[in-house]
Protein backbone atom coordinates (compact mmCIF):
# COMPACT_ATOMS: atom_id res chain seq x y z
CA UNK A 1 0.00 0.00 0.00
CA UNK A 2 1.50 3.37 -1.00
CA UNK A 3 2.11 5.95 1.73
CA UNK A 4 3.79 9.30 2.00
CA UNK A 5 4.87 11.13 5.16
CA UNK A 6 3.47 14.52 6.13
CA UNK A 7 4.30 16.25 9.39
CA UNK A 8 5.36 12.97 10.95
CA UNK A 9 2.22 11.01 9.99
CA UNK A 10 1.59 8.52 7.19
CA UNK A 11 -0.94 9.25 4.46
CA UNK A 12 -2.39 6.53 2.27
CA UNK A 13 -2.85 7.47 -1.40
CA UNK A 14 -3.63 6.01 -4.82
CA UNK A 15 -2.86 7.20 -8.35
CA UNK A 16 -5.01 6.18 -11.33
CA UNK A 17 -4.51 6.88 -15.02
CA UNK A 18 -2.12 9.04 -16.99
CA UNK A 19 -1.95 12.64 -18.14
CA UNK A 20 -2.06 15.97 -16.36
CA UNK A 21 -2.41 15.53 -12.58
CA UNK A 22 -5.85 15.88 -10.96
CA UNK A 23 -6.06 15.94 -7.16
CA UNK A 24 -9.39 14.97 -5.53
CA UNK A 25 -9.93 16.20 -1.94
CA UNK A 26 -12.39 14.32 0.27
CA UNK A 27 -14.93 15.59 2.76
CA UNK A 28 -15.62 14.87 6.43
CA UNK A 29 -14.82 11.25 7.26
CA UNK A 30 -14.09 10.54 3.61
CA UNK A 31 -11.15 9.13 1.71
CA UNK A 32 -10.17 7.19 -1.39
CA UNK A 33 -13.45 5.23 -1.32
CA UNK A 34 -15.46 8.45 -1.61
CA UNK A 35 -14.46 8.77 -5.27
CA UNK A 36 -15.87 5.49 -6.60
CA UNK A 37 -17.94 7.48 -9.10
CA UNK A 38 -15.09 9.78 -10.15
CA UNK A 39 -11.94 7.65 -10.48
CA UNK A 40 -13.25 5.53 -13.40
CA UNK A 41 -14.49 8.70 -15.13
CA UNK A 42 -11.39 10.86 -14.77
CA UNK A 43 -8.57 8.32 -15.12
CA UNK A 44 -8.82 8.09 -18.95
CA UNK A 45 -8.26 11.87 -19.05
CA UNK A 46 -6.08 12.71 -16.06
CA UNK A 47 -3.54 11.22 -13.68
CA UNK A 48 -6.05 11.06 -10.85
CA UNK A 49 -4.65 11.34 -7.31
CA UNK A 50 -6.75 10.41 -4.28
CA UNK A 51 -5.83 9.94 -0.63
CA UNK A 52 -7.23 9.44 2.85
CA UNK A 53 -7.17 12.59 4.97
CA UNK A 54 -5.39 12.38 8.30
CA UNK A 55 -7.76 10.80 10.79
CA UNK A 56 -9.57 8.66 8.21
CA UNK A 57 -9.19 5.49 6.20
CA UNK A 58 -5.74 3.92 6.04
CA UNK A 59 -3.99 7.18 6.89
CA UNK A 60 -2.62 7.67 10.37
CA UNK A 61 -4.95 8.94 13.08
CA UNK A 62 -2.98 11.43 15.17
CA UNK A 63 -4.45 12.86 18.36
CA UNK A 64 -6.47 16.09 17.99
CA UNK A 65 -6.66 18.94 17.36
CA UNK A 66 -6.79 19.00 13.55
CA UNK A 67 -6.92 22.09 11.33
CA UNK A 68 -7.93 22.61 7.72
CA UNK A 69 -4.49 24.15 7.13
CA UNK A 70 -2.95 20.82 8.21
CA UNK A 71 -5.07 18.90 5.73
CA UNK A 72 -3.98 21.33 3.01
CA UNK A 73 -0.32 20.93 3.99
CA UNK A 74 -0.79 17.15 3.76
CA UNK A 75 -2.12 17.53 0.22
CA UNK A 76 0.81 19.70 -0.83
CA UNK A 77 3.30 17.25 0.67
CA UNK A 78 1.64 14.46 -1.30
CA UNK A 79 2.09 16.47 -4.50
CA UNK A 80 5.73 16.97 -3.55
CA UNK A 81 6.09 13.25 -2.88
CA UNK A 82 4.69 12.49 -6.33
CA UNK A 83 6.86 15.22 -7.91
CA UNK A 84 3.77 17.06 -9.15
CA UNK A 85 4.51 20.73 -9.69
CA UNK A 86 0.96 21.74 -10.64
CA UNK A 87 -2.40 19.96 -10.56
CA UNK A 88 -6.03 20.48 -11.29
CA UNK A 89 -7.90 20.34 -7.97
CA UNK A 90 -11.45 19.22 -7.13
CA UNK A 91 -12.61 19.42 -3.51
CA UNK A 92 -16.05 18.64 -2.10
CA UNK A 93 -17.47 19.77 1.26
CA UNK A 94 -14.56 19.71 3.75
CA UNK A 95 -12.41 18.89 0.73
CA UNK A 96 -13.47 22.22 -0.77
CA UNK A 97 -12.23 23.95 2.37
CA UNK A 98 -8.93 22.08 2.09
CA UNK A 99 -8.73 23.14 -1.56
CA UNK A 100 -9.11 26.80 -0.59
CA UNK A 101 -6.38 26.53 2.06
CA UNK A 102 -4.14 24.71 -0.43
CA UNK A 103 -4.59 27.35 -3.12
CA UNK A 104 -4.20 30.46 -0.95
CA UNK A 105 -0.52 29.98 -0.01
CA UNK A 106 0.48 28.07 -3.15
CA UNK A 107 -1.52 29.27 -6.19
CA UNK A 108 1.30 28.22 -8.49
CA UNK A 109 0.51 24.57 -7.61
CA UNK A 110 -3.08 24.79 -8.92
CA UNK A 111 -3.97 24.96 -12.63
CA UNK A 112 -7.72 25.26 -12.05
CA UNK A 113 -9.96 24.76 -9.04
CA UNK A 114 -13.42 23.22 -8.59
CA UNK A 115 -15.15 23.76 -5.24
CA UNK A 116 -18.29 21.72 -4.63
CA UNK A 117 -20.89 21.93 -1.82
CA UNK A 118 -18.58 23.93 0.43
CA UNK A 119 -18.12 27.27 2.21
CA UNK A 120 -15.37 29.66 3.32
CA UNK A 121 -16.04 29.39 7.05
CA UNK A 122 -16.05 32.15 9.64
CA UNK A 123 -18.95 34.41 10.50
CA UNK A 124 -20.03 34.79 6.87
CA UNK A 125 -20.85 31.18 6.17
CA UNK A 126 -24.44 29.93 6.36
CA UNK A 127 -24.79 27.05 8.83
CA UNK A 128 -27.17 24.10 8.60
CA UNK A 129 -30.22 24.16 10.83
CA UNK A 130 -29.92 22.93 14.45
CA UNK A 131 -32.08 19.96 13.51
CA UNK A 132 -29.63 18.91 10.80
CA UNK A 133 -26.66 19.24 13.15
CA UNK A 134 -28.45 17.28 15.87
CA UNK A 135 -29.29 14.48 13.43
CA UNK A 136 -25.69 14.31 12.19
CA UNK A 137 -24.26 14.08 15.70
CA UNK A 138 -26.83 11.78 17.32
CA UNK A 139 -25.22 8.38 16.76
CA UNK A 140 -25.84 6.80 20.17
CA UNK A 141 -26.56 3.09 20.02
CA UNK A 142 -26.28 2.86 16.22
CA UNK A 143 -24.16 0.48 14.18
CA UNK A 144 -21.91 1.86 11.44
CA UNK A 145 -24.56 0.98 8.85
CA UNK A 146 -27.24 2.51 11.06
CA UNK A 147 -25.32 5.79 11.19
CA UNK A 148 -24.85 5.82 7.42
CA UNK A 149 -28.51 5.16 6.69
CA UNK A 150 -29.67 7.63 9.35
CA UNK A 151 -27.63 10.32 7.59
CA UNK A 152 -28.84 9.62 4.05
CA UNK A 153 -31.57 12.33 4.17
CA UNK A 154 -28.88 14.83 5.17
CA UNK A 155 -26.71 14.04 2.15
CA UNK A 156 -29.35 13.42 -0.53
CA UNK A 157 -32.46 15.25 -1.62
CA UNK A 158 -35.82 13.54 -1.21
CA UNK A 159 -36.05 13.11 -4.96
CA UNK A 160 -32.54 11.68 -5.10
CA UNK A 161 -33.35 9.13 -2.40
CA UNK A 162 -36.17 7.86 -4.58
CA UNK A 163 -34.61 8.05 -8.03
CA UNK A 164 -30.97 7.10 -7.35
CA UNK A 165 -31.48 4.06 -5.14
CA UNK A 166 -28.87 1.92 -6.89
CA UNK A 167 -26.24 4.67 -6.69
CA UNK A 168 -27.08 5.31 -3.04
CA UNK A 169 -26.67 1.61 -2.23
CA UNK A 170 -23.25 1.77 -3.92
CA UNK A 171 -22.47 4.75 -1.68
CA UNK A 172 -23.55 2.84 1.43
CA UNK A 173 -21.47 -0.17 0.34
CA UNK A 174 -18.37 2.01 -0.24
CA UNK A 175 -18.68 3.54 3.23
CA UNK A 176 -19.16 0.13 4.86
CA UNK A 177 -16.02 -1.19 3.15
CA UNK A 178 -13.93 1.75 4.39
CA UNK A 179 -11.93 1.47 7.62
CA UNK A 180 -13.95 2.55 10.63
CA UNK A 181 -13.22 6.11 11.74
CA UNK A 182 -12.88 6.48 15.52
CA UNK A 183 -15.30 8.89 17.16
CA UNK A 184 -12.50 11.19 18.36
CA UNK A 185 -11.09 11.50 14.83
CA UNK A 186 -14.51 12.31 13.38
CA UNK A 187 -15.05 14.96 16.03
CA UNK A 188 -11.55 16.38 15.43
CA UNK A 189 -12.30 16.76 11.71
CA UNK A 190 -15.64 18.35 12.56
CA UNK A 191 -13.91 20.79 14.92
CA UNK A 192 -11.46 21.70 12.14
CA UNK A 193 -14.44 22.61 9.94
CA UNK A 194 -15.95 24.67 12.77
CA UNK A 195 -12.69 26.63 13.22
CA UNK A 196 -12.08 27.16 9.51
CA UNK A 197 -12.20 30.72 8.16
CA UNK A 198 -10.65 31.98 4.94
CA UNK A 199 -13.41 34.33 3.72
CA UNK A 200 -11.27 37.43 4.21
CA UNK A 201 -8.48 36.04 2.03
CA UNK A 202 -10.43 34.74 -0.94
CA UNK A 203 -9.87 37.89 -3.00
CA UNK A 204 -6.23 36.80 -3.42
CA UNK A 205 -7.15 33.60 -5.29
CA UNK A 206 -6.08 34.13 -8.87
CA UNK A 207 -6.53 30.66 -10.36
CA UNK A 208 -9.60 29.83 -12.49
CA UNK A 209 -12.33 28.67 -10.11
CA UNK A 210 -15.66 26.90 -10.60
CA UNK A 211 -18.12 26.70 -7.70
CA UNK A 212 -20.84 24.02 -7.79
CA UNK A 213 -23.73 23.58 -5.37
CA UNK A 214 -27.01 21.71 -5.10
CA UNK A 215 -30.16 23.76 -4.64
CA UNK A 216 -31.44 21.33 -1.98
CA UNK A 217 -28.23 21.02 0.06
CA UNK A 218 -29.20 21.19 3.75
CA UNK A 219 -25.71 20.48 5.12
CA UNK A 220 -23.98 23.36 3.31
CA UNK A 221 -26.85 25.61 2.21
CA UNK A 222 -26.45 26.84 -1.38
CA UNK A 223 -26.23 30.49 -0.33
CA UNK A 224 -22.65 29.67 0.67
CA UNK A 225 -21.77 29.25 -3.00
CA UNK A 226 -22.86 32.83 -3.69
CA UNK A 227 -20.56 34.09 -0.94
CA UNK A 228 -17.66 32.17 -2.47
CA UNK A 229 -18.43 33.42 -5.97
CA UNK A 230 -18.60 37.02 -4.82
CA UNK A 231 -15.24 36.82 -3.05
CA UNK A 232 -13.13 34.77 -5.47
CA UNK A 233 -12.23 36.99 -8.44
CA UNK A 234 -13.79 35.88 -11.75
CA UNK A 235 -15.19 32.67 -10.23
CA UNK A 236 -17.90 30.82 -12.13
CA UNK A 237 -20.87 29.38 -10.26
CA UNK A 238 -23.29 26.57 -11.13
CA UNK A 239 -26.30 25.53 -9.08
CA UNK A 240 -27.67 22.06 -9.85
CA UNK A 241 -31.46 22.17 -9.41
CA UNK A 242 -32.88 19.68 -6.92
CA UNK A 243 -29.52 18.25 -5.83
CA UNK A 244 -28.54 17.61 -2.23
CA UNK A 245 -25.12 17.65 -0.60
CA UNK A 246 -23.56 14.46 -1.98
CA UNK A 247 -23.02 15.82 -5.48
CA UNK A 248 -20.47 13.11 -6.30
CA UNK A 249 -23.20 10.47 -5.98
CA UNK A 250 -26.63 12.05 -6.52
CA UNK A 251 -25.60 13.96 -9.66
CA UNK A 252 -22.37 12.14 -10.45
CA UNK A 253 -22.55 12.55 -14.22
CA UNK A 254 -23.39 16.26 -14.02
CA UNK A 255 -20.59 16.96 -11.53
CA UNK A 256 -18.06 14.92 -13.50
CA UNK A 257 -19.03 16.59 -16.77
CA UNK A 258 -18.89 20.11 -15.36
CA UNK A 259 -15.47 19.51 -13.81
CA UNK A 260 -14.05 17.82 -16.92
CA UNK A 261 -15.26 20.60 -19.22
CA UNK A 262 -13.85 23.25 -16.88
CA UNK A 263 -10.46 21.56 -16.55
CA UNK A 264 -10.24 20.87 -20.29
CA UNK A 265 -11.11 24.47 -21.09
CA UNK A 266 -8.41 25.83 -18.82
CA UNK A 267 -5.92 23.22 -19.95
CA UNK A 268 -6.43 24.48 -23.50
CA UNK A 269 -6.19 28.11 -22.39
CA UNK A 270 -2.94 27.39 -20.54
CA UNK A 271 -1.49 25.71 -23.62
CA UNK A 272 -2.49 28.68 -25.80
CA UNK A 273 -0.93 31.12 -23.35
CA UNK A 274 2.35 29.20 -23.43
CA UNK A 275 2.28 29.11 -27.24
CA UNK A 276 1.72 32.88 -27.51
CA UNK A 277 4.32 33.73 -24.88
CA UNK A 278 7.45 35.25 -26.54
Amino acid sequence: MPYCTSGGISLYYEVHGQGAPLLLLSGLGGGVWSWFGQIPFFQPHYRTIVFDNRGAGHSQIPPPPYAIQEFAADALRLLDHLQVEQAFVLGLSMGGMIAQELTLPAPQRVRALVLGCTHCGGSLHISPSPRVVQTLMNNAGLTQEGIIRKNLPLFFSEAGLQSRREDIESYVHALLQAPHQPKEAFEAQLKAIHDFDCCGRLDTISVPTLIITGSMDILVPPENSRILAERIPHAERVMIPGAGHALHVECRDTLNGLALDFFNRHSAENALTRKLRP
